[in-house]
């Protein structure tokens, strides 16, 4: 039995007896109608630039069958297929809310047969092994119940040779522009979170999850320990998001 990381035991509802995954899903769920504009919102709109960047390291691929991870309302979905019209993207969730809004979302542009939402499990996927060339998780590894058994699983279905691009919030280093994001994550996102979709705690989760995550190097030797290679990470936009990027090893890794 591995030992869980600190980051695992950071929850939406700290008063709840649920496990984090109920929790997370709960808050998802919560949150669902608003989540879209919350994000454009509190972003200014640069996430998007990011999620651009994030799947553009995989044109190279050329990936035919991609799984998005934490697929939420869709956004990385969608935006994949338009990217790289893969045969085939399937995007997993375990908010129900979250993919009622994004399957109304495939149906509105027209997507429903290039891109499949399904209720599922970053630790347990329903596929199987060797599945996918590409499998993708923007802003959903903080999530994880148990991070590394997730990165284990999304191996597991990722073809020899397939690749892994993760998109997560990280800290600034920089003096000043940290001090004025510490001030930003922690008071204002909180406060409009509850102002336009009545849950502070969402919003105080995203801190404190940021806060716990084992970012930049520290996640690269989680990639690494997780069986992936050729492992990278590339920061953007002063550091408040990184790109992290691994391999599945195209021979067996010997034990």
């Amino acid at each position: 039995m591995q030992n869980k990381l600190p980051h695992d035991e950071i929850v939406p509802f700290k008063d709840s007896e649920s496990t984090k995954k109920k929790q997370v899903a709960e808050m998802f769920n919560q949150i669902a109608f608003r989540y879209d504009f919350l994000n454009r919102f509190l972003s200014m709109g640069i996430d998007k630039g990011w999620r651009r960047k994030a799947i553009r390291l995989l044109k190279p691929l050329q990936p035919k069958r991609v799984l998005d991870v934490a697929t939420g309302t869709g956004d990385v979905a969608i935006l994949t297929w338009k990217m790289l019209k893969p045969t085939e993207i399937i995007g997993i969730d375990i908010s129900e809310g979250m993919l009622d809004f994004g399957r109304k979302k495939l149906k509105t542009k027209g997507l429903e047969k290039y891109i499949r939402l399904e209720s599922g499990d970053s630790e347990t996927i329903n596929h199987p092994d060797n599945s996918f060339d590409a499998v993708t998780v923007a802003f959903g590894v903080r999530n994880f119940e148990d991070l590394e058994k997730g990165l284990r699983e999304m191996n597991r279905v990722l073809r020899p040779g397939g690749q892994l691009i993760v998109l997560e919030f990280s800290k600034p280093k920089t003096g000043g522009f940290r001090n004025l994001y510490n001030f930003y994550m922690g008071l204002v996102a909180p406060q409009f979170g509850k102002l336009f979709s009545k849950s502070r705690e969402a919003y105080q989760y995203l801190n404190d999850s940021v806060k716990a995550f084992p970012e930049g190097p520290d996640f690269i030797t989680i990639l690494n320990k997780t069986g992936y290679c050729d492992t990278a990470m590339k920061p953007l936009s002063l550091g408040i998001c990184t790109i992290y990027s691994g391999k599945k090893p195209s021979t067996p890794v010997s034990s």
